[in-house]
Parts: C-alpha cells; sequence; structure tokens
C-alpha cells in the first residue's frame, strides 16, 4: 500500500492544532459501560465541530487528501481532552485503517501525546471503523498485532455492518468486538435477532474476546441483550455523547 503524497510523521502539538487540515474539530465522549460493575469501562472519543457541531459536518472535510492528518488530529486531540478532563479509564479512539501505512511510524504521534499530556498507553484502545473497505487484510492484520504489542487494546467497531463481517473477525483478531446497533435494536422482538447476538457472543467468548452492544436506547434491550450474556454496553439509554465532557451514565433502571 502506498502512502499518500502529503504523508509526513507530525509532531502531537502540530496534530493538535490540525495543520493542514484547514478546519477545526473538536471531541464528544460517550461511556461504554460495565452493567455488572456499574461503572464505566471507557469513553469513546467522537469527532465533533468546534462548537459541537455534528460528526457530518467534520467529515464532509475528510477526503484522500486530509485522511492521515485527520487521524492523526484525532488520536491527539481524543489524549489532549482525555487527559484535560482526567479520564480515569479507557479511552477509545477510532481509527480509519487506510490512513496508516506503516503502523510503526504512524502511531509515533499517539505515544509522544500520551508522554506530553500524561495519559497511560495501557488505557487508550483503538477501534478499527466500518466507514472504508480495506481490501489489504494482511496490513490490517499487522496494525493491530502491532498496536497490541505496543500495549494498546485494539476493537472491531459495528461488528455485523458494512465491512465488518465475519472474515474480518477471522482475520484480524481484536481485543473487543461491537455489535452494530442494526442488530441491537429491539432484539428484546426479534428471535432471529437474539440467536444471532447469542451466537456471536460465545464466538467471541471462545476467542477471548469481549463484546460490546453499541447504540442501546431501552430498557428492553438492555435487560435482553443482559440475558444474552453480554456486560458491555453503550447507547442512548445510559448516556448520550457529552461535548468536552463526560456524561453522567443512567443505569437504565
Amino acid at each position: 500500500m502506498k502512502p499518500q503524497k502529503n504523508y509526513r510523521e507530525m509532531g502531537c502539538r502540530e496534530c493538535l492544532g490540525g495543520a493542514g487540515l484547514h478546519f477545526d474539530f473538536s471531541m464528544a465522549f460517550q461511556p461504554i459501560v460495565s452493567l455488572s460493575r456499574r461503572e464505566v469501562f471507557a469513553y469513546e472519543a467522537l469527532a465533533r465541530g468546534p462548537a459541537g457541531e455534528p460528526a457530518a459536518e467534520v467529515f464532509k472535510h475528510v477526503d484522500e487528501s486530509t485522511r492521515y492528518r485527520f487521524d492523526q488530529a484525532c488520536r491527539v486531540k481524543a489524549i489532549e481532552l482525555a487527559s484535560r478532563l482526567k479520564m480515569p479509564t479507557y479511552l477509545s479512539i477510532n481509527f480509519m485503517p487506510n490512513a496508516v501505512y506503516r503502523p510503526e511510524l504512524c502511531i509515533r504521534t499517539t505515544l509522544e501525546a500520551a508522554e506530553t499530556y500524561g495519559f497511560p498507553i495501557d488505557r487508550i484502545v483503538f477501534e478499527i471503523t466500518e466507514g472504508e473497505q480495506v481490501d489489504d487484510r494482511a496490513h490490517l492484520r499487522d496494525i493491530v498485532r502491532h498496536y497490541q504489542k505496543r500495549g494498546f487494546l485494539t476493537a472491531i467497531d459495528d461488528f455485523g455492518a458494512g465491512y465488518s463481517g465475519l472474515n474480518l473477525l477471522a482475520d484480524v483478531r481484536t481485543d473487543l468486538v461491537k455489535l452494530d446497533m442494526a442488530l441491537v435494536r429491539n432484539v428484546h422482538e426479534d428471535a432471529g435477532r437474539r440467536a444471532i447476538i447469542r451466537g456471536v457472543s460465545l464466538m467471541c467468548a471462545d476467542l477471548g474476546m469481549k463484546l460490546i452492544a453499541e447504540g442501546v436506547e431501552t430498557r428492553e434491550e438492555l435487560a435482553c441483550l443482559a440475558g444474552l450474556g453480554i456486560d458491555l454496553f453503550q447507547g442512548y439509554l445510559l448516556a448520550r455523547p457529552a461535548f468536552q465532557a463526560l456524561p453522567v451514565v443512567h443505569w437504565g433502571d
């Protein structure tokens, strides 16, 4: 895979300022919680406009010419904000696989940011986004292995939708798997969805992966998924994303 023409290593302060992007953005945070422990497992960093505008307003500026710089800037902004907010949990950062050409180089800015802002690298999770297809699965597998060796956790996002299917799970062994919200929606009323999720849960357990149900919006969904053996949850029922802040969790009782 050939690097972009504008690819170069950047320092974390340069990334924090959005060097070369010609647009600004910030982050909101949404918790991923452990229901059994009633505690936050991680906060996912979600791109937002500089005044809290939706992610779509940010991503309309991202294309092949800006993908690498945006990916690097997201990491640094998330780490800087997490440190400023004194985040006591894992920080989950989405990364764009097609923006990573040499993982040993692309990770340097992340390591520098973690050191600069005093955020432990063993509390960082990298989520593989499903919005773009990755044809070179061997390259993606190398990225995940390299990140894991450096002490990061890794996750497959939106499993069951887009390009995040069984083939990806077979090729790339992450630490976490996030169920797509389309599988979660009204699961308590759909025996087919329950059967699929039960099978995925057993498969992840056999592979040593933790399963996260995202997009949980009702108490019925939460109770049903907990009954299927899932313990990690994310969704509006528990907390909506908070702009540049850590939201309060509502446990759905």
